[in-house]
């Protein structure tokens, strides 16, 4: 079985007692809450790509990692009602502002929740362990660190 090759952003935020929140969007189609994903681009690289679908699907503006803090496995419900699977690698992104007026925003809802709120929300159990995982203990992920210096 070949795997559709998809990127996400993880676009996060600090609060004020030290924690993260996660910016996620409904998808189009069923309403669900998902993160901003979607196809490589041509000419793109693949945490480039994902920083276009986090501004294009959720009005986010930051700074992305260029490394990958993981990946999870869905299947895309194509045109045609057949189903593609999918690997989505995540690349986290520090939210500095959100636009007020952004492409996507009259076919989707964006709302920040905890990462164990955001884990519980989405039906892709391998993201939901990522979400809690980077919850529990955010500081001792190298990306996010990485990404507190920016």
């Amino acid at each position: 079985m070949s795997f559709g090759q998809q990127i996400a952003a993880m676009p996060l935020r600090r609060t004020k007692s030290g924690g993260f929140e996660v910016l996620m969007v409904t998808s189009r189609d069923t309403g669900r809450w998902v993160m901003p994903k979607g196809w490589e681009m041509d000419g793109e690289k693949p945490w480039s790509a994902a920083e276009i679908e986090a501004l294009e699907e959720a009005g986010a503006v930051g700074y992305i990692s260029k490394k990958s803090i993981g990946q999870f496995h869905y299947g895309k419900v194509l045109d045609d009602g057949s189903v593609q699977p999918c690997v989505v690698r995540v690349f986290p992104m520090m939210v500095e502002r959100l636009k007020s007026d952004w492409k996507e925003r009259k076919q989707r809802k964006r709302r920040w929740f905890t990462l164990d709120s955001a884990a519980d929300k989405v039906d892709e159990p391998d993201l939901a362990e990522l979400l809690r995982e980077i919850g529990r203990k955010p500081k001792k992920q190298p990306i996010i660190r990485e990404l507190l210096r920016g």
